[in-house]
């Protein structure tokens, strides 16, 4: 026969379960919102980072397109663009490494390898070619890859500071999608390649980092031979993805202000 549970044992037993399940449910909701307030609080330095870095990188190139024009004003000449302007533009692009880091680590959703692409470039072209080579330096085409290069930089990390505190002027975002059609192509065609194939007999004839290839089959000249053979490639993967870029982003802000 079985035993039957007096009504105060019961309500014991009921109320016991209940507080059992109120407790669990309660330290659920506090480590859930501690989650939430600590994710609250990486995403406010991260946005404050990001803002710090993307205004700095605006403003320095914004100083090294005044320089390049007051160099231009002053001597009415395009041979001192590097000289002007060289050693801050070096340390730009340099610094814009932490780029391909911010995208490796999930810090913005552009992803590692286009970055990396585009800053292995420049930065090849700026570190090994331009800086090393006296008689390139004074070339009209460095004039056009430096003026080129400042002009789209602005603008970008403008737009990636106005974005990292939400209000970005939709000219400023139609600047960001459109002017690269021309600046793009201006500063690597007649910038950056014309500059790499005048360089390649002042390379051969210095036999350039050739202790650095000392143990490789290839010398650098070889490898800027085939540089210069993929380089139109490799740029048109990037002048096609901000295409598509332009078109999403560009859309996206035409139905918002229709909304």
């Amino acid at each position: 026969m079985g035993h039957r549970l007096g009504p105060r044992l019961l309500v014991h037993l009921l109320n016991g379960a209940d507080g059992v399940s109120l407790h669990s449910s309660t330290a659920v909701f506090v480590r859930r919102r501690e989650r939430n307030s600590k994710r609250g609080r990486m995403g406010g330095l991260s946005k404050l980072y990001l803002l710090s870095y993307n205004s700095l990188q605006a403003i320095g190139w914004a100083v090294s397109s005044f320089q390049i024009l007051c160099n231009l004003l002053s001597t009415s000449s395009v041979a001192g663009a590097y000289s002007s302007a060289g050693k801050l533009i070096s340390f730009l692009q340099c610094a814009a490494f932490l780029e391909v880091i911010h995208g490796a680590i999930g810090l913005v959703p552009s992803g590692a390898l286009l970055p990396l692409m585009q800053w292995g470039g420049r930065t090849h072209f700026l570190l090994a070619i331009v800086s090393k080579l006296d008689e390139v330096q004074q070339l009209p085409s460095v004039f056009i890859t430096f003026f080129a290069w400042s002009i789209s930089e602005v603008i970008r990390y403008s737009h990636y500071a106005f974005s990292c505190i939400g209000n970005c002027p939709y000219w400023i975002t139609y600047l960001r999608y459109t002017a690269f059609i021309v600046l793009y192509p201006l500063g690597v065609g007649p910038g950056e390649i014309w500059i790499m194939y005048r360089a390649l007999p002042i390379v051969k004839k210095k036999n350039l980092y050739s202790e650095t290839f000392s143990g490789l089959p290839f010398s650098y000249y070889d490898f800027l031979k085939v540089v210069l053979i993929i380089y139109p490639f490799l740029w048109l993967k990037l002048y096609l993805h901000l295409f598509k870029q332009r078109r999403s982003k560009l859309f996206k802000c035409q139905d918002k202000k229709r909304a």
